[in-house]
């Protein structure tokens, strides 16, 4: 657990806090959520960086606020929610990936947005997948990306879209040298 955040170690102590409250087993949870046992106690115990689509995942099959996840303290607003440019509550959650949460402030959302950036990756490197449950929009707001959804790959541009299911392993990599930032809503 080297090199592994303060901020890190408190969502890895939430996560197996709630579900210790919940009464859940590790296997319970892993029901609830479609994720391995052993992924569930690696998170838990900080051992493995804990991605924004668990967090989302385990929000929703628990019935508790993801912003309670991510920083300790439920949402009020139930009306509405103002995010200024640049005041998205920063998570970062995927390795060298920028999230920045976009309705934080809003008590039990039906969706995630964030607006993610993806830093210039060597055109040769691994892509890291994900998946998780769930569907997920992306709408590219400046430079190129690929993404490699199972065994196909597409090239995104700004103002391109991409509406894909979780389910399916994804990876994204910035192109051309440049970071790549898009909107990315969870469902």
């Amino acid at each position: 657990m080297s090199h592994v955040s303060s901020f890190d170690r408190d969502i890895a102590r939430r996560i197996k806090d709630l579900r210790e409250v919940l009464a859940l087993t590790p296997e319970d949870l892993a029901d609830k959520t479609g994720v391995s046992v052993q992924d569930i106690l690696a998170f838990e115990s900080g051992s493995r960086e804990v991605p924004v689509s668990y967090l989302y995942t385990i929000a929703k099959a628990t019935g508790v606020d993801l912003t309670a996840l991510i920083t300790g303290s439920e949402a009020k607003l139930h009306q509405y929610c103002l995010v200024r440019k640049s005041e998205g509550l920063s998570v970062t959650r995927r390795k060298a990936y920028k999230y920045q949460a976009l309705a934080y402030r809003f008590s039990r959302p039906a969706m995630e947005p964030f607006i993610v950036t993806v830093p210039p990756a060597p055109p040769k490197q691994d892509v890291d997948f994900n998946q998780h449950a769930g569907e997920e929009f992306v709408f590219m707001l400046k430079g190129r990306m690929e993404v490699v959804l199972g065994k196909e790959t597409v090239i995104l541009e700004p103002e391109d879209s991409l509406y894909f299911s979780s389910t399916i392993p994804h990876a994204m990599r910035a192109l051309d040298g440049k970071e790549a930032v898009f909107l990315d809503v969870i469902i």
